[in-house]
């Protein structure tokens, strides 16, 4: 487990990748950084019903890949010339294969898990670990306000846009508003 001081904690990954992101464009050494995610989930996404036709359909891709992976060695290394239909060959019968092995693999498992499915583990909240000798310097580049921090949520002020300044005397009154022509409809 890494040791040292949390320099950020961040609700997503993609936030504390950024937060990293920042930090090695600045030179920073990031050999000395960790992301650690917190109270870990599993979810896990139904993506639908399995049946034999479903099986013999995902053994009969997965036998493809392995045909003509195969099919693409034994080309290579052929020392005679070979064809492309020797590679349609080889593509085709492990298709053949893999529908045979995924017909019989769901006829084994069928009452045990009938539907598919996605697997994720995720965490609440991620935290960027630094050693301590560097952790400060870490949190300076990755302040919250820093210009790294900026979201498409916080207020942008329009280009040209200048604060209102006080005035230069206290007893000198407000400067009125610049009068803005109405808006084109």
């Amino acid at each position: 487990m890494p040791r040292g001081d949390v320099v950020l904690t961040c609700e997503t990954y993609e936030e504390a990748q950024a937060a990293v992101d920042v930090l090695a464009k600045a030179d920073f050494p990031v050999s000395r950084i960790a992301i650690v995610g917190s109270d870990l989930k599993t979810v896990e996404v139904v993506t639908g019903k399995l049946s034999y036709g479903r099986g013999a359909l995902a053994g009969a891709f997965t036998g493809a890949w392995l045909g003509l992976f195969i099919g693409l060695l034994l080309v290579i290394f052929s020392p005679t010339g070979t064809s492309v239909s020797f590679v349609v060959a080889a593509v085709l019968i492990g298709a053949g294969f893999g529908v045979l092995f995924g017909l019989v693999s769901y006829a084994l498992n069928r009452r045990r898990r009938d539907f598919t499915s996605n697997i994720q583990v995720i965490a609440t909240s991620y935290q960027i670990i630094a050693d301590p000798d560097v952790a400060n310097r870490a949190r300076n580049l990755v302040a919250p306000g820093a210009s790294w921090g900026a979201t498409a949520s916080a207020p942008v002020p329009p280009q040209g846009f200048t604060p209102p300044q006080p005035p230069a005397h206290p007893s000198d009154p407000p400067p009125a508003p610049p009068l803005e022509p109405p808006p084109a409809t």
